[in-house]
């Protein structure tokens, strides 16, 4: 978790949510259904200048001290509890940190073992909120012979609500808006304090999804078909 998710636009949203600006070509953007790792994605940062901004990064962290960019897609997600240790993550939980915003995400629920059905596919989106705001950290990456800039992020995870129990036994962390400028503050550093953020959210509603269009794990699906909800799907 979490290995796909779902952002839907259009930009002007986007940018009114999370008070930022978009930095990126919006002709470029486009609603998407089936993100996966090492795609380039939207996340809310604080840049140098202390403007809110939402720019493009590799989801899929690549460390600064990497020798080349292949962890990028072992890298997607950190776990709350060892990132403020992990050498990957240290770093970029200490001073990258960014906002991911998700319409919703997938998640698969494992049948009772001995059982021989299909793990039951579940969208999981905002209660009220048009987006979550997942908690992200970042690093930058320079091609040691290109010379190429590479901005990746992670999103941080943590042991589910308890709605969300009998589906997974993870979730990414939301950020509320209340936390939103301490969280994005690069000059906040305090790990101690940093880590008080790391807690699951109660705010989702989640449905099953059909197995006939959430084939997810394959990237060319990508269509709004994919999180229409079905009463039972066996």
């Amino acid at each position: 978790m979490c290995g796909r998710y779902v952002l839907e636009g259009p930009v002007g949203r986007l940018t009114e949510y999370f008070d930022a600006r978009y930095t990126e070509d919006e002709s470029a953007f486009a609603n998407s259904y089936n993100i996966a790792p090492t795609r380039h994605v939207p996340v809310v940062r604080v840049n140098r200048e202390g403007e809110r901004v939402i720019l493009n990064h590799v989801w899929g962290l690549v460390p600064h001290w990497a020798i080349d960019k292949t962890a990028s897609a072992k890298l997607n997600n950190a776990r709350g509890e060892t990132v403020h240790e992990k050498p990957s993550f240290r770093t970029g939980f200490k001073k990258f940190r960014c906002l991911i915003p998700a319409s919703g995400y997938y998640e698969w629920q494992t049948p009772p073992p001995g059982s021989k059905a299909r793990k039951q596919p579940f969208y999981i989106h905002p209660d009220q909120a048009p987006y979550f705001a997942m908690a992200g950290l970042c690093d930058h990456w320079v091609d040691p012979g290109t010379g190429e800039l590479l901005m990746s992020t992670a999103i941080i995870t943590t042991s589910p609500c308890d709605a969300l129990q009998p589906v997974h036994d993870r979730m990414p962390v939301m950020i509320p808006r209340t936390d939103w400028a301490d969280w994005l503050n690069p000059k906040n550093q305090d790990v101690s304090a940093l880590r008080n953020y790391i807690v699951s959210s109660s705010e989702v509603k989640f449905y099953p999804v059909g197995f006939q269009v959430s084939g997810v794990g394959k990237n060319r699906l990508d269509s709004g078909e994919l999180i229409k909800p079905v009463a039972d799907d066996v």
